[in-house]
């Protein structure tokens, strides 16, 4: 790998997330699940990054943003009309996922935010959420795979134990949310949203 800085820029869309590389060029895109983000997570690992840049997107970023920062790379969560302003200035007044991810690697690369780096703590207990969070995404696609064919009365079980996962899992993204909002990471985020009038 060259010495040459790598900036990444991430588009969260509820189905993909989009990923362009600068000054590469590079572009790709991986489902916004538990498996896409996996995969995220090992490519960019590999390209050892100068910085990551993502926009806040009312909280679809959240996931990708805990797995990125609880691999110890360099993320930031970004304001989009920061990112849109920026777009506009260098020229870029198209609007497809590709070109915002590409924006958001040129906004990385000339404007360079400060990540704030998780404490220890707090990337163990994130890394424990997201890890139980994957199990029972893993639990439910399972059981809602087994509906197909099954009898009434297994259906029934089957389904009852869909809602519990559903419940489980929803108590896991309040927990995962809770921690993050306590990390520097996403408190300059927060501020910065509440600083604004009517949020």
């Amino acid at each position: 790998m060259s010495d040459m800085p790598c900036f990444v820029g991430i588009d969260v869309a509820k189905a993909q997330l989009d990923i362009a590389l600068r000054p590469s060029g590079e572009r790709w895109a991986v489902p916004n699940d538990a498996s896409g983000v996996a995969t995220l997570v090992a490519r960019v690992q590999a390209l050892k990054p100068t910085l990551i840049v993502l926009e806040a997107t009312g909280g679809l970023e959240r996931a990708v943003t805990s797995a990125l920062a609880t691999a110890g790379l360099p993320v930031v969560v970004v304001n989009p009309r920061q990112v849109r302003d920026f777009a506009r200035a260098t020229g870029q007044l198209a609007k497809t996922d590709a070109l915002d991810a590409r924006a958001l690697a040129h906004f990385a690369d000339v404007i360079r935010p400060t990540p704030r780096p998780l404490p220890d703590a707090q990337t163990q207990e994130l890394r424990a959420l997201l890890g139980r969070r994957q199990q029972l995404i893993g639990m439910r696609t399972a059981e809602q795979n087994r509906l197909a064919g099954t009898s009434e009365r297994l259906t029934k079980d089957i389904i009852a134990h869909i809602t519990w996962l559903n419940a489980a899992i929803a108590t896991l993204d309040h927990d995962l949310e809770t921690t993050l909002r306590a990390s520097p990471l996403w408190r300059e985020n927060d501020d910065l949203l509440q600083s604004a009038k009517g949020i």
